[in-house]
């Protein structure tokens, strides 16, 4: 099953070969066209990282411990 990891590190090289080849054959040089394309990559990673951050899942019997810890006051 692919995951949303998996997406992300195909479509890394995907748009920085795609968008480079689309945008020198729209006339941009290719010392523009790189730097162009790999934004979106950054972008990309970037989301990958912090928007929808890997974290470890939580078994639903720690949440349950957590409710049935008291704090003293």
């Amino acid at each position: 099953m692919t995951g949303y990891y998996d997406v992300v590190l195909g479509l890394i090289p995907l748009a920085m070969a795609g968008i480079t080849g689309v945008l020198s054959v729209a006339g941009f040089a290719l010392t523009t066209a790189i730097p162009m394309a790999s934004v979106v990559a950054v972008g990309l990673i970037g989301h990958a990282m912090f928007v929808r951050a890997p974290v470890d899942p939580v078994p639903a019997d720690a949440t349950a411990q957590s409710d049935a810890v008291q704090t003293a006051d």
